[in-house]
């Protein structure tokens, strides 16, 4: 029998939990509360509870654990790459990266990843599994405590489509975010997702206001289904429309990610288009300059090439932004360090 992951569960799961063992609701307060406000991961540690439960709990339940299987500090800015070993000895990565405002730190959701997109290494090894919601949670508490830091700002666009784990990543939201908890507003969130329309639409109607970033890569269809699978099946207007609906739901701008390949999607029909998709909503175009891998010969533009690119958008009255590299001496980018370590 599998056992009941004990900070997996909402404060109303473990509440519903305490009453079926005949205990009093507080009780599962102050497990929520020591797991996630106080980030411990012991049962002996938390001495409110009677002797007895605490007994009980360690044999009817698990409490999710990981650990740091190595940390990675950059020499270049202040980025620390981590790799996380888990109960089953796979691996995932997670970021920490500085800025003005704090620290932010990008989560994985899945162990690998089945998208297919063919310029991420975290989608080559295909998916192994999904991670629980505690697995989530707990690269952001190892890192809290591994360097003392408190965080506000959480990027889900590690390994993994968070929206292909969605009632996983649907806990982790409201967990992260419970005022008994962390207590991290919704909107220092990001979910990143490569368009998984359906599940763009029950993001929207659970009025859970996190910024939904698109993996958009190409303006065109036919030339995003050279890049991204998962374009065969979900059309740029279909997600558009998607995306407008959770707009109107959740008042929150789109973010349309952009990598730029050389000579693949830098293109000035390529500005046109993507221009015209960016105005028809309220968004913001982020351009991410490629990090080539082994598995995709393309080329990384030139600096003059990102420019110009930026500056077209510019004229078109697109509000756009090109992504700070960070930790570009320790494979920062999405699953390039894992599939290094594991091969």
């Amino acid at each position: 029998m599998v056992k009941k992951e004990l900070n997996s569960m909402d404060l109303n799961e473990l509440k519903d939990y305490m009453e079926s063992m005949g205990e009093k609701k507080f009780r599962a307060e102050q497990l929520f509360i020591h797991f996630h406000k106080h980030n411990r991961l012991s049962i002996d540690d938390l001495n409110v509870l009677p002797k007895k439960l605490r007994e009980r709990l360690k044999v009817d339940t698990n409490i999710n654990k990981m650990e740091i299987y190595k940390r990675f500090d950059s020499k270049v800015d202040s980025t620390k790459k981590y790799l996380f070993s888990l109960e089953d000895e796979n691996i995932i990565e997670s970021v920490s990266m500085e800025y003005k405002h704090g620290t932010t730190i990008c989560i994985s959701t899945q162990v690998g990843c089945k998208m297919g997109c063919t310029f991420c290494a975290s989608t080559k090894d295909g998916r192994v599994r999904d991670l629980t919601p505690a697995e989530m949670l707990n690269q952001i508490y190892m890192i809290e405590k591994d360097q003392d830091i408190s965080i506000s700002n959480i990027v889900l666009m590690g390994s993994g489509e968070p929206l292909d784990n969605y009632e996983n990543t649907l806990k982790f939201l409201k967990i992260i975010h419970h005022e008994k908890g962390h207590n991290i507003s919704y909107r220092g969130i990001t979910i990143s997702t490569c368009g998984i329309v359906p599940k763009i639409y029950e993001l929207a109607d659970e009025n859970i206001p996190v910024t939904l970033s698109i993996s958009l890569h190409s303006p065109f269809d036919e030339e995003r289904k050279k890049m991204m699978p998962i374009a065969a099946k979900y059309s740029i207007a279909e997600i558009i429309e998607a995306c407008k609906y959770y707009e109107s739901k959740n008042n929150r701008r789109i973010t349309f990610e952009y990598t730029l390949i050389e000579g693949v999607n830098d293109r000035q029909e390529d500005v046109d288009e993507l221009s015209k998709i960016s105005r028809s909503i309220n968004s913001h175009v982020n351009l991410i300059p490629l990090n080539p891998i082994k598995e995709y010969q393309k080329d990384r533009p030139t600096l003059s090439s990102i420019q110009r690119f930026e500056d077209s958008l510019n004229k078109k009255k697109v509000d756009v932004t090109v992504r700070r590299e960070m930790g570009s001496d320790i494979s920062a980018s999405c699953g390039q360090l894992r599939r290094s370590v594991i091969e």
